[in-house]
């Protein structure tokens, strides 16, 4: 069977699309296993279906890369509204994407009569363990988490799924496949966890951070818009950083501001179509 795909990224956070408005996915885990490997596949960090919704103007559905459904993706999100707005599913400078994790709202910038950023409302962070969640009865705020003898401090957010912030010294030197893939499987986290590795750059509360991110389901990705959204949280809970701040991951920079009006949280980045074509599945 011959399956066509649209190749995109938000700044580095790479994803297979399909539209399933023309084509039919019948085992989207499966189609996900077989097109993320980078020498073996099309090589991306997962699947998104970019689908028909009827709550929304499309509904997203994101496979991490060994095929575990996952309930967001903020990087992701953006580039779903790139395709959905330059390819017509869409109309307008603005619309709404139904997720896993609730309906988002999406605001567009264009280049050349093409969408070049999106503004996503990611919705409100939640902290309280049944929401992240976790195996513990307290928020996880700063605290404790043991991993080999060795005691880390962290703070877990949820933004529709769970995160685990670590503020480190240097994300250079961080062990982020080593120390990531244990978090990813530890007890506290009944449903894994994607972990970010955060550098304050300057005097804390700065307003520019650095990241790396292990992702539950697919190893380290260049990005991870979900999780620079957790790590402006722990930063602002934890006295490091600013309400408005500027991340850098190894793809990009991502703008994220945690509202007080309202406890939302705006990102903003870039969204990019890489190629199309199709696939011998």
């Amino acid at each position: 069977m011959l399956l066509p795909f649209t190749k995109m990224h938000g700044i580095g956070n790479d994803y297979v699309y399909i539209n399933t408005f023309a084509t039919q996915v019948d085992d989207a885990a499966a189609v996900a296993r077989a097109v993320a490997p980078r020498h073996t596949g099309i090589g991306s960090d997962g699947l998104i279906l970019i689908a028909p919704s009827d709550v929304a103007d499309v509904r997203m559905e994101m496979y991490n890369a060994d095929g575990s459904r996952g309930e967001m993706c903020g990087n992701g999100i953006r580039c779903v509204g790139k395709f959905a707005r330059d390819h017509g599913l869409a109309q307008g400078d603005a619309m709404t994407v139904e997720t896993d994790a609730g309906i988002k709202q999406l605001r567009f910038e264009y280049q050349g009569g093409l969408v070049e950023r999106v503004i996503v409302d990611m919705g409100a962070p939640a902290l309280e363990p049944a929401e992240v969640p976790l195996a513990s009865d307290e928020r996880m705020v700063d605290g404790a988490l043991r991993v080999d003898g060795e005691d880390y401090r962290i703070t877990c957010v949820s933004m529709g799924n769970p995160h685990c912030v670590l503020f480190v010294p240097a994300t250079s030197s961080a062990d982020v496949h080593g120390l990531g893939r244990k978090i990813e499987t530890h007890d506290l986290f009944p449903q894994g966890v994607n972990v970010e590795f955060v550098e304050v750059l300057g005097e804390a509360p700065s307003a520019r951070l650095r990241m790396r991110v292990w992702e539950r389901g697919s190893g380290e990705t260049h990005a991870c818009g979900t999780g620079a959204c957790a790590a402006a949280v722990a930063a602002v809970l934890t006295g490091r950083g600013q309400r408005r701040v500027v991340i850098e991951l190894l793809g990009g920079d991502l703008e994220i501001e945690w509202r007080e009006s309202d406890n939302h949280i705006l990102m903003t980045g870039g969204a990019t179509e890489v190629f199309s074509g199709e696939i011998e599945l």
